[in-house]
């Protein structure tokens, strides 16, 4: 069975669809978690208290890290190998997509462009809050401003009243869109679903999916700057 998944080409995929399965699980739970920070940015805190440098957090934290490695590894090796048997065709579908042709002969590149956004999102978040408490710390500083590990809300106020930061999120969203629209759709088609019956039926779940993690995420970052910006979207007017 560990030979089938290391050096079969179907095995491989096979590693890459659960991992992203994974990964597009995960991703949905945070998306939700952070819109909790729109409705009531207490309750938001008290969800970052709960999973701070616990030791479920820790592990779940390990995992996902395990599952990012995994996914993008095995990415890596998926398109060399295609390079080698069929040049600059990365990634081979059994059924036309024109919805997403650019999104799948670019998946690498939206990868790496997604690994960016996340590693900039580690620096601006878990390495503020969970890295601080590991360390042995309670606050961090953020523009000027000591912030307490577990105070979410007013770490994600002060990271989107910068407009730049806005824009660098923005971008990054976007090409989880496009990586989305094409891994969730290629993911389903690995395990045999993508024939003409599935393939319109898919392709509309892997947009919608893609649709909502994008417009989940893009609105804690528009309404946290619109409220750095404007005094009455923060309901002082």
């Amino acid at each position: 069975m560990s030979c089938f998944l290391i050096n079969s080409s179907l095995g491989k995929k096979l590693v890459m669809s659960i991992s992203g399965c994974f990964l597009v699980l995960f991703i949905l739970f945070h998306m939700a978690m952070n819109i909790v920070a729109i409705i009531s940015p207490d309750a938001y805190n008290m969800i970052c208290e709960f999973l701070g440098a616990n030791w479920y957090a820790l592990a779940g934290t390990v995992v996902l890290a395990g599952g990012v490695l995994i996914h993008f590894i095995y990415a890596l090796i998926l398109t060399m190998n295609n390079y080698k048997a069929r040049g600059t065709q990365r990634y081979a579908v059994t059924v036309k997509e024109p919805g997403v042709s650019w999104a799948s002969k670019n998946m690498l590149a939206l990868g790496v462009i997604v690994v960016v956004g996340l590693l900039l999102h580690l620096s601006h978040f878990w390495a503020k809050m969970q890295l601080v408490e590991l360390l042995g710390g309670h606050e961090s500083e953020v523009c000027g401003k000591m912030v307490a590990a577990t105070d979410g809300a007013e770490l994600i106020r002060l990271t989107f009243s910068q407009w730049y930061n806005v824009v660098l999120y923005l971008v990054w969203f976007v090409a989880l869109w496009f990586h989305l629209t094409h891994g969730v759709w290629s993911m389903l088609q690995t395990v045999g679903w993508a024939n003409d019956t599935w393939y319109p039926r898919l392709k509309c779940l892997a947009n919608i999916v893609a649709t909502i993690i994008f417009l989940g995420f893009a609105a804690v970052v528009v309404v946290y700057y619109l409220q750095s910006v404007c005094p009455c979207c923060n309901g002082a007017c």
